[in-house]
């Protein structure tokens, strides 16, 4: 153990602190449990591991994230999945054109004996899936994304906090277009990745029909609390980052603003807008949380290289000449390493 403390505090320059032991058995844990939580997850999904990978990195590392994908590909069933085997409860909002804010916040009744009571609504959950968060008006989507910032709702002038651990999951269907309120670029900063749900393989669609046809009944056994992963979250911010890293990360972030001093030929000529200060920031704890779970105690630019696509992808706006061209989010971003 001795030996590993040293290693760690090599690599990042760090003066040792007292609990240095008790964090390197915590990311121990973590990997064992990590590994654990896979297993019990891949009893009822069948592939989408990138997938699962990243929506986990977000859970641990306390932010939400936005699922990009058409209908059909079990994005209810793998977060309601993923709450189950973390022993968290879950609620799943359809979100309409015709939904209000306290359809989602709660509302305040006249009980019997003619006093208020606030009656909570489906955001007072620790995992939410917001579906089709486009599909709804701005006003209603601007109450969810105040719980996401805030973990806590104001209803008829109280506080109310949210629960913790608190994890939105928000989709949007690429297809159905029409009658879409698109998230404006500043609500979507909010969210740490933005994922993007692909159709399975042939072989995985094949298993997935095979294992849905049936009349056998899975059973996902809880493998957290939720104070659990509250410690893994703080666990993951105590990880020390060494000074490059962190400038590395910063780079990335600072090269997808066109026009910019580090800005790349493949930026200034196909984007209009780049990532701001929030990208280097979830960068960094992306990087953290992807080098705990890997049995890593300190991110190096692999590991910051391993989660740019996710946390860049909706921060980066195309121009009109890079869709005219082809020219894809994916394609900016790996041009930047």
């Amino acid at each position: 153990m001795a030996n590993t403390e040293t290693a760690i505090l090599a690599v990042t320059g760090l003066k040792k602190k007292n609990n240095m032991s008790d964090d390197v058995a915590a990311v121990k844990k973590l990997v064992q449990k990590h590994g654990e939580l896979k297993s019990e997850i891949a009893k009822v999904i069948i592939g989408q591991e990138n997938v699962i990978d990243q929506i986990l990195l977000s859970i641990f590392s306390g932010g939400h994230a936005l699922l990009i994908g058409v209908p059909g590909l079990a994005k209810t069933l793998m977060v309601n999945t993923i709450s189950k085997a973390l022993g968290l409860d879950f609620k799943r909002i359809q979100f309409t054109p015709d939904l209000m804010p306290s359809d989602i916040l709660g509302s305040e009744i006249l009980d019997e004996s003619r006093h208020f009571k606030f009656i909570k609504g489906p955001v007072f959950s620790n995992i939410i899936l917001a579906d089709e968060i486009n599909r709804t008006p701005p006003k209603t989507q601007a109450a969810l994304l105040e719980a996401m910032q805030e973990r806590a709702v104001t209803v008829a002038g109280q506080h109310y906090k949210l629960d913790l651990p608190y994890f939105v999951l928000a989709t949007q269907n690429p297809i159905e277009q029409e009658g879409t309120y698109p998230l404006p670029e500043a609500q979507l900063d909010r969210f740490m990745f933005a994922i993007e749900l692909k159709y399975p393989s042939f072989q995985e669609e094949v298993d997935v029909v095979k294992q849905t046809t049936n009349d056998e009944t899975v059973t996902i056994n809880p493998l957290f609390s939720a104070q659990e992963i509250l410690d893994f979250q703080h666990l993951i911010r105590r990880i020390p980052v060494a000074d490059n890293v962190i400038e590395y990360a910063v780079s990335l972030v600072s090269k997808t603003r066109p026009s910019g001093e580090y800005a790349t030929n493949l930026v200034n000529n196909y984007v209009d807008w780049g990532a701001g200060p929030r990208a280097s920031q979830n960068l960094i704890l992306a990087a953290k949380a992807h080098a705990a779970i890997h049995g890593k105690f300190s991110p190096d630019k692999e590991d910051v290289q391993a989660v740019a696509v996710g946390i860049l992808r909706h921060r980066i706006i195309k121009n009109y000449k890079a869709e005219a061209e082809g020219i894809t989010i994916e394609q900016i971003i790996e041009d930047l390493f």
